[in-house]
């Protein structure tokens, strides 16, 4: 099974709930509610305001392969607070984020053959 788990977070699933309220009353509106498509316009707005607030807070989690024990949707991400490295989100709020060695790719692991 791969690492990846991108978007198993707090801050993802409670986005994608809030834009897709927003998605079906821009679609009332689309049916005929005037005020609808103003109105899910600015939810689907608020969507993205509250994934990215959740995600600086630690619950979200950053892209790429975490290690078993992070990989749950319950588990608060505490290196938020410095910044991802290759997060857009992070460098938006000024947060720039190192990779550091624990944050970097696995090397892969040689097996020697005794002959």
């Amino acid at each position: 099974m791969s690492g990846h788990d991108d978007g198993h977070t707090i801050a993802g699933w409670t986005g994608c709930a809030i834009a897709t309220v927003g998605a079906g009353i821009t679609g009332a509106g689309i049916c005929g509610w005037s005020p609808g498509i103003w109105l899910g316009i600015g939810v689907m707005a608020a969507a993205l305001v509250v994934t990215w607030a959740l995600h600086l807070a630690g619950w979200g989690k950053p892209p790429g392969i975490r290690p078993t024990a992070q990989r749950g949707m319950r588990v608060r991400d505490h290196a938020a607070r410095d910044g991802h490295a290759g997060c857009l989100g992070c460098r938006l709020a000024g947060r720039r984020g190192t990779r550091t060695r624990e944050d970097a790719a696995p090397e892969p692991v040689v097996i020697a053959s005794s002959r």
